[in-house]
């Protein structure tokens, strides 16, 4: 499932770096995008607010907090749910660079 899930992240942001953060793998792209890991019964996804709570609607069934959305292990990733949370994050950080750096 986390090959999976990299394979998704890695699509929504092909240009995002990969390393290793909190002993998780790492995604960056002009700004900390997401975090994953795996659990004993779910696949954590960490991503900074506001983003769940502004996809709180898509979510219904998943179990959430400020910043992780938990996905059960044994059940079918949600592919494009996951794309739309990533972008969303990445249109925060494009947001926010933009705005400190004015041109």
């Amino acid at each position: 499932m986390l090959v999976h899930l990299r394979k998704i992240v890695r699509a929504a942001a092909p240009g995002a770096n990969a390393s290793i953060s909190y002993g998780m793998p790492f995604y960056d792209y002009n700004g900390a995008l997401v975090w994953f890991g795996a659990f004993k019964n779910h696949i954590g996804l960490f991503i900074r607010p506001p983003v769940i709570e502004e996809h709180k609607h898509e979510l219904n069934g998943y179990e959430t907090t400020k910043s992780t959305v938990r996905f059960p292990i044994g059940k079918p990733l949600p592919v494009a749910l996951i794309k739309k949370l990533v972008k969303a994050r990445i249109a925060k950080n494009t947001e926010r660079n933009a705005v400190r750096r004015p041109l």
